[in-house]
């Protein structure tokens, strides 16, 4: 009985002094992961007028033609995840913006610009 109080008084502590949970942890390492990533190709990318793909795809850059979309970006560089994507990520110049794989799908369409970074995460 004493262990298992001495336990909940941890537990307590714990979330008094705000730790996150092991989920949430990883969930922000993944996040910086991506950001550094971003920013890397980002600057990598300046002066190119392609598009970078990021995450389970075979292809990282998509060569950018007028009328170039997300799904046929995606589609081009051949996203290879074990699961469907969860989340999209757009990155033009410095401005981020989430897309919903779900809405992608239902024919939610995003028109592509020269130097744009997207980012394809299964988790």
């Amino acid at each position: 009985m004493r262990i298992l109080s001495g336990i909940f008084i941890l537990i307590l502590a714990m979330a008094a002094a705000g730790c996150v949970t092991r989920s949430k942890a990883e969930a922000m390492v993944r996040q910086a992961y991506h950001q550094g990533e971003q920013a890397a190709f980002a600057s990598m990318n300046a002066d190119r007028q392609n598009v970078v793909v990021l995450g389970d795809v075979e292809n990282h850059e998509v060569p950018f033609v007028a009328g170039l979309t997300l799904a046929q970006a995606i589609a081009t560089a051949r996203y290879d995840g074990l699961h469907d994507p969860k989340e999209i990520i757009l990155n033009r110049h410095g401005e981020i913006g989430q897309i919903n794989p779900k809405e992608l799908l239902r024919g939610g369409d995003v028109p592509l610009e020269p130097g744009d970074i997207i980012t394809v995460n299964e988790r």
